[in-house]
């Protein structure tokens, strides 16, 4: 049997491979290393990782967040359990809904990746199904048997035409209720005041129960709320590390400086999660921020700054950082699976954007696999991209079409507030797995789209 020097080599060694951990060197050298780690993690008592930090404790914010944070409570039904028997009890038709919701504060992100790494895609598919996760602000997020979608209306200059059009065509395949979300491609403030006062019109003139968000950095959206912005949700993109956080020009108190002013507005009508966060494999080894931790245990504990922060969406942009961290289709979908199992075991709303990059070995049929089973998974969110090519940021995601395709196939539904819009509306019609797109324009949008009286 291979020895490993410590647990951060145990964890990276019995990690499936992907491309990341071999760009760090830290990979299993060949499959049987990897199994032998994979076996040696799943004797490993839960209790470890109380007492052996993978990221020193004097060193690390996050790794202090997590362990100072930690129900011990919690943590008591499962605290007698190794990895193996962990695995073995989410995958009990006991522990259900309820049970796991009960335990999530007391489950550390190392906890998680490291049974992740010892469970096949079916069973992060069949726990990740028993998590339910429910978030609210001006509609409700999460419920069984719904999908939401971010509406993406990005475009390369920010013409305000550009993103109505495309904001509009989204609305009209029923895409939007997660989130109305426009990455500027003009990163200033007076930028993100103009496009967050252009969506807030847009959802009062039509009275949309959705929420609106720049995905601008963190301090440029303090600013806008500072001048009046109508700001609904705060985005920042996280890491697992200080290090990784401190590359993206935050820390924990940045974070809770802004969610504090996003609470003090109250735009929220049927709830007050006001944080969006994006994640993604391979972000703290790009910032050099990694310590030597593999980079699906690094995204883990990307999840635990998220979680400290009550966040209404929380999304993995599994495809976007390109093949030197995730090589081809394989990896990106096996990875879209383990954070969103990973994610929703800790207690988060996650989505994913479906994506990959055009020099990455995948494609569009590898897209349409991975959203397959992260709808079967029950991800909360995916992403509604005109034609599911960004034309601003240059990769490839998910279409309205997409969307549609998998809420058809498996019966899932928008959030209820904005599908009763939709069917106000005159957008949609039906119930259930009926609930259809209507075959003309509706009444409500032919004003405003074709100038009629």
């Amino acid at each position: 049997m291979t020895a490993f020097r410590d647990l951060k080599d145990l964890m990276a060694k019995a990690t499936p491979a992907r491309s990341g951990d071999l760009l760090a060197g830290i990979a299993a050298q060949t499959a049987q290393e990897r199994v032998e780690a994979q076996m040696a993690l799943a004797d490993l008592p839960l209790r470890t990782f109380l007492s052996q930090a993978l990221i020193p404790y004097e060193d690390d914010e996050v790794t202090r967040l997590i362990i100072d944070t930690h129900d011990a409570q919690a943590f008591a039904p499962i605290s007698h359990l190794t990895v193996g028997d962990f695995r073995n009890w989410l995958l009990q038709d006991e522990t259900d809904c309820e049970t796991l919701a009960a335990v999530a504060p007391g489950i550390t992100p190392e906890m998680a990746a490291a049974v992740c790494k010892i469970m096949r895609n079916q069973d992060l598919i069949l726990v990740g199904q028993k998590c339910r996760v429910v978030t609210a602000f001006r509609n409700t997020i999460g419920l069984r048997g719904r999908l939401a979608t971010r509406l993406q209306p990005n475009h390369p200059t920010d013409d305000a035409s550009g993103i109505a059009a495309s904001l509009i065509d989204g609305l009209l395949y029923g895409s939007g209720d997660a989130v109305i979300g426009i990455n500027p491609a003009t990163d200033n403030v007076p930028q993100v005041i103009k496009l967050v006062a252009m969506m807030a019109e847009l959802i009062d003139q039509y009275a949309i129960p959705t929420q609106s968000c720049v995905l601008t950095h963190v301090t440029n959206t303090l600013a806008a709320m500072e001048r009046g912005a109508p700001v609904d949700l705060v985005f920042q993109s996280i890491g697992g590390t200080e290090a990784t956080n401190r590359s993206f020009g935050i820390d924990l108190a940045l974070l809770g400086q802004a969610q504090e002013a996003a609470l003090a507005l109250k735009r929220g009508t049927v709830g007050h999660n006001v944080m969006y966060f994006e994640t993604g494999q391979g972000s703290a080894l790009s910032a050099n921020g990694h310590h030597g931790v593999d980079q699906q245990t690094c995204e883990a504990r990307a999840y635990a700054v998220a979680r400290h922060f009550k966040p209404l969406l929380v999304n993995t942009v599994v495809g976007f950082i390109g093949p030197e961290y995730l090589y081809d289709g394989k990896q990106i979908i096996r990875a879209g699976l383990e954070d969103h199992f990973c994610g929703k075991l800790l207690g988060l709303p996650m989505g994913c954007d479906v994506c990959y990059t055009n020099h990455a070995e995948a494609d569009q049929d590898d897209m349409d696999v991975l959203l397959t089973l992260l709808a079967t998974a029950g991800c909360t969110f995916v992403m509604g991209v005109p034609g599911s090519d960004d034309i601003m940021l240059n990769y490839q995601s998910t279409s309205f079409h997409d969307a549609l395709y998998v809420r058809r196939v498996l019966g899932l539904r928008p959030a209820p507030e904005f599908e009763a819009w939709l069917q106000r509306m005159q957008i949609m019609r039906g119930e259930g797995a009926g609930f259809r797109l209507l075959d003309e324009l509706p009444p409500g949008f032919q004003h405003a789209l074709l100038g009629a009286p």
